[in-house]
């Protein structure tokens, strides 16, 4: 009885009267300020194309619309709204799939949260596909490139950091809240802080140990990597630093990607992968499975018949 009671008194509740609650939602479940407030846009804006389409006839919205828009719209839409609201954006081609992907799977956190909560008597996200995003071949460097790349960096700084995200596969915003205190030279393990403030612990090697303890000298705690007035560095500071040292288009998520590689080609084993980058679903991880050309080419060779010979007949 609790559970119709609360759909009663929730109907017709509008976005407004929402969006705190989720923001302190997504709080509890410790999501950063900036995804927090990136969810917060996506569903803003769909509040106000509902406003928009629930109270006039108009099918299409200039930007200035958009900003007019009220935030008290029903929460109660149908799939068809949702999709019309994507088609749109779409149509605008403002937004590429990708960023469109993200969208949606906003929306569909939003209306599940709703759903739990009794506000919505539907989820309307269960009926919303989601555009085709093209097979883009993942680009990285390999090994040997990562190793000329650090072996052309002067800067005993610059070149730790480039290869501190190598030899662990950590991102940037996890390397520049590393602390000294973290690192373990005896385990040989550092423990790093991930999104959602998740803790994890990942490996590396004694030859990279090694250059952290000369870097850091007697510090036996503080930033590992220090910035301005004593703060940990910027990951603004180690994009720029890639921009100065690496090729065009060599990024720190590039390097990421060439741990993440080069593990998973030596070792086979997605899981372990999976764990070391701090992916929460393996789904993440598996477009490292379409990189593993060496391993493609040993089973083409060995089994297929017109290179391995049986195939003459």
């Amino acid at each position: 009885m609790l559970r119709y009671s609360i759909y009663y008194t929730m109907e017709n509740a509008c976005f407004s009267e929402w969006l705190d609650r989720f923001s302190s939602y997504l709080r509890m479940r410790n999501y950063s300020p900036r995804t927090i407030e990136k969810y917060l846009q996506t569903v803003r804006r769909f509040a106000r194309y509902a406003w928009l389409r629930q109270n006039s006839d108009e099918v299409s919205f200039d930007d200035a619309a958009f900003e007019s828009a009220p935030l008290d719209a029903d929460v109660n839409v149908s799939a068809a709204l949702v999709t019309d609201f994507f088609s749109y954006l779409a149509e605008k081609q403002d937004y590429k799939p990708k960023t469109l992907h993200r969208m949606i799977s906003t929306l569909s956190s939003f209306y599940k949260y709703l759903y739990v909560q009794g506000a919505v008597v539907a989820d309307p996200m269960l009926g919303v596909e989601r555009p085709r995003i093209k097979n883009q071949e993942l680009k990285y460097l390999k090994h040997s490139q990562v190793i000329r790349l650090i072996n052309t960096i002067e800067n005993s700084r610059d070149r730790l950091i480039v290869r501190l995200i190598y030899a662990t596969g950590v991102r940037v915003s996890e390397l520049c809240a590393i602390n000294v205190e973290d690192i373990d030279f005896e385990e040989q393990t550092i423990r790093v802080k991930g999104k959602g403030d998740k803790i994890r612990t990942v490996f590396i090697d004694e030859e990279t140990l090694g250059e952290i303890n000369r870097f850091i000298g007697n510090a036996i705690e503080g930033p590992l990597f220090p910035g301005q007035q004593g703060n940990h560095i910027s990951p603004r500071t180690v994009q720029h630093l890639f921009k100065q040292y690496a090729p065009s288009g060599i990024t720190p998520h590039k390097i990421r990607h060439s741990y993440a590689s080069e593990l998973y080609r030596r070792s086979k084993n997605l899981r372990v992968v999976q764990e070391n980058l701090g992916h929460s679903s393996i789904k993440t991880t598996e477009i490292y499975l379409h990189t593993d050309i060496d391993e493609r080419k040993r089973v083409y060779r060995q089994y297929f018949p017109l290179s391995n010979g049986n195939g003459r007949e």
